[in-house]
């Protein structure tokens, strides 16, 4: 309960709390004037009373102007002192508070002035008042406390602001990384929703379309052709839920891995079937890859083979993957038309390429992508870096 009030408090406006503080000052320093009087005590009055009030209002205004306060509530003080016949309070409340106000808020040239006419005055109090050591020293004492306790008060907000601003600046920077990392899933899924229905709609509507001709020459062809269109179309909604099941936060959602190198062979199989003669080849030292690099190598053959048997109208296309040491370089080499055909991959260079150039960036690769050897066909190259932990031995 203390500490919830005291909450509030802190959170009160300052114009609130100078006013609380001034009429706490007030009610303690009343209480010469309404305990029972000491004998051979100084006379209380009025008069005496609101000397003491006068000299305690300035308090409202000390953050607004805490030199004037100090000056105002000193000069009022020593008025009292100097007229007035009336009791004396055990302490100045009223300056040290105005004291510790002016530690807090004030810069260093202005402390150091206000600092040097505090011990002036003090010295001159003592002097007129009783000129003892003792009271000199328990003056100074009072009122270095007090200046201490202000500038202690000053680091501790300097500490507690320093600590807040770095505290908004981290916010800030993990709602930047936030909003950089949401954007760059959603390219992600980009990509991988272009790959994937891509491709599947490109074997599928190649089918579809040497499907009435298959039939009346060749039925078995057709057969196989439509059966292929199935296994493209399933493989394609198996493929959109796994990706979209990521994006889902229930424990039902399918969360099986994506395809890699080794489902290179049923890609393939599904190409084959629309007309293209499809090889496929690895040298090097075979070995297995992360879970990521390998399902980059599959959309990076699955797109190429897309802008296959969409542009290029090739009779047959070479896909090889060449294990080297730090790298594995896939090239998709097809004897279609060509950069110089209108409809051609390379005349294209849409979002498959752009695509594949981006998922081998990713890894710290780099793509190409241009006319074959003596300007027959496209070819698409890419070499994907792996790291010395990947290597065989």
């Amino acid at each position: 309960m203390i500490r919830e009030l005291t909450e509030r408090v802190r959170r009160a406006d300052p114009r609130w709390q100078d006013l609380g503080l001034m009429l706490l000052v007030q009610l303690v320093s009343s209480m010469p004037f309404v305990l029972p009087e000491q004998p051979g005590g100084s006379p209380r009055s009025w008069a005496a009373y609101a000397f003491t009030t006068a000299g305690l209002l300035p308090l409202i205004w000390r953050r607004r102007a805490p030199v004037t306060v100090l000056a105002a509530i000193s000069a009022v003080g020593f008025a009292y002192n100097l007229g007035m016949d009336g009791p004396g309070q055990p302490l100045p409340y009223g300056p040290l508070i105005a004291f510790y106000t002016v530690a807090v808020l004030c810069p260093r040239r202005t402390r150091l002035v206000v600092s040097a006419a505090v011990v002036v005055a003090a010295c001159l109090a003592v002097y007129w008042n009783t000129g003892s050591a003792r009271e000199l020293f328990f003056t100074l004492f009072v009122g270095g406390s007090a200046y201490a306790l202000g500038r202690s008060r000053h680091t501790r907000q300097a500490y507690t602001a320093a600590v807040e601003d770095r505290a908004e600046q981290l916010e800030r920077a993990n709602r930047i990384e936030a909003e950089q990392a949401a954007a760059r899933e959603r390219a992600r899924i980009a990509r991988e929703m272009h790959d994937i229905l891509s491709h599947a709609v490109s074997i599928m509507i190649v089918q579809a379309e040497a499907g009435p001709l298959a039939v009346r020459r060749a039925p078995a062809r057709a057969e196989a052709a439509f059966e292929a269109i199935a296994e493209t179309g399933r493989d394609a909604m198996a493929q959109l839920r796994t990706m979209l099941g990521v994006l889902r936060t229930d424990e039902s959602a399918p969360r099986a891995p994506q395809p890699g190198i080794g489902a290179l062979p049923a890609l393939l199989d599904r190409v084959r079937a629309g007309g293209p003669r499809v090889s496929y080849e690895r040298t090097g030292e075979v070995r297995e890859l992360p879970a990521a690099l390998e399902a980059t190598v599959h959309r990076v053959v699955q797109e190429a083979l897309t802008n296959v048997v969409k542009h290029a109208g090739a009779a047959s296309v070479d896909v090889t993957l060449a294990y080297g040491p730090t790298e594995l370089t896939v090239t998709v080499a097809d004897d279609g038309r060509g950069p110089g055909g209108a409809t051609s991959a390379g005349a294209v260079g849409g979002h498959g390429l752009i695509g594949i150039r981006e998922r081998a960036a990713a890894h710290g690769g780099t793509a190409w992508s241009g006319p074959g050897p003596g300007g027959t066909g496209f070819v698409v190259r890419v070499a994907l870096v792996t790291s010395p932990m990947e290597v065989g031995t």
